[in-house]
Order: C-alpha cells, then sequence, then structure tokens
C-alpha cells in the first residue's frame, strides 16, 4: 500500500496526461504532491523526505512548467530526483558511520562493511543511469512515449534493478543451518 501511496502523483499525472494534456497532468501532479504530504502529515504526524523532496521539484519545475507552457521543465524532474538521490547516497559514503542502504537496511539484514558500501555504490550508479536515461528518453523520443516511460519504464527499471540487488545480498546473507544432523 505505501508503493501505491508514494507514487500517487505518478499515477494521477498519467491518467491526467492520458485524459487531457501535458499542463494539466503537471497542474494535477502539483495539487497531488501537495495532497500527499498533507495527508501523510494529518496521519503520521511528520514528514517523509522524499515527499517533502518531490514535491518541492514539482512544485518549482510543474510551476515553471504551466507559467512558461514548456514541458521541458516537467521532463527534467525525475532526473533531478534521481541525481539528489545519487548525491544524497555518495555523500553518505563520507558523512557518518554507515552508508545510506546501510540505514536503511542494516536492521534488516547483518552485512560486512564492504558489502554495504558496494551495494550503497551501487545505488548512486542506479540513479545517476536513471536520470540520464530520463531525460535522453525526454529529448530522443515524443512526450506521450516520454509519460509512458517515466511511469512504466522507471518503475520496471527499479524492479529489476531491485531484484538484482536482492540475488547479490542474498549471496552475502549468512544461511542458517536448519537442518538436523541425523542420528
Amino acid at each position: 500500500m505505501k508503493l501505491l501511496y508514494d507514487f500517487f502523483p505518478v499515477v494521477l499525472f498519467f491518467i491526467a496526461y492520458k485524459l487531457f494534456d501535458i499542463f494539466v497532468a503537471t497542474a494535477v501532479a502539483i495539487v497531488a504532491a501537495f495532497l500527499q504530504v498533507t495527508l501523510f502529515w494529518l496521519k503520521h504526524r511528520r514528514f517523509e523526505k522524499m515527499h517533502l523532496v518531490s514535491l518541492g521539484l514539482i512544485a518549482v519545475l510543474g510551476g515553471l512548467t504551466l507559467l512558461l507552457r514548456d514541458s521541458t521543465f516537467i521532463m527534467w524532474k525525475p532526473t533531478a530526483i534521481n541525481w539528489l538521490f545519487a548525491a544524497a547516497f555518495l555523500l553518505s559514503q563520507f558523512i557518518g558511520d554507515k552508508t545510506l542502504v546501510e540505514r536503511l537496511l542494516s536492521k534488516q539484514v547483518s552485512l560486512p562493511a564492504v558489502i554495504w558500501t558496494r551495494l550503497n555504490l551501487s545505488w548512486v550508479v542506479f540513479f545517476i543511469v536513471s536520470g540520464a536515461l530520463n531525460i535522453y528518453v525526454a529529448y530522443h523520443f515524443s512526450e506521450a512515449t516520454w509519460v509512458n516511460f517515466k511511469l512504466f519504464g522507471m518503475f520496471g527499471l527499479t524492479l529489476v534493478f531491485i531484484f538484482i540487488q536482492a540475488i547479490y545480498l542474498a549471496r552475502h546473507i549468512p544461511q542458517q543451518n536448519t537442518d538436523r544432523e541425523s542420528d
């Protein structure tokens, strides 16, 4: 359910685009992002950083899209978010005693520091490549193709990357011996 909640503005953007155009879709996404942050705060009495970053970027880049009637700005939003995440993951290598991926997953998984570093750096690379791929699609394909890529392509790439990460993690997680020795 959280995944759907996190993708709420993107899904509404997609639906509004299919029914209207990029400008209506952008306005819908801005409102949806404000609603997402507000509802989360009302329920939990706190904000999620990811929602706030996304809201800030969509408000600024979406606002410029609407004000200047230029879809280029909204097309840069996924890249801006991905590259901000890449920077956050990269900086976590040097700030604090744990990488960002370790902070997120260390309660569920115990791994050597070198594996946490590799995982963290793989997320940095993933976010950089995802951002670059978004710009490539935005500038080399139609607006409609970019909108489809934004929802399905980026989501699909993320799922594939997480699956690859899970396989990599499985190799490094110590297996508990649940088999009993036979007498």
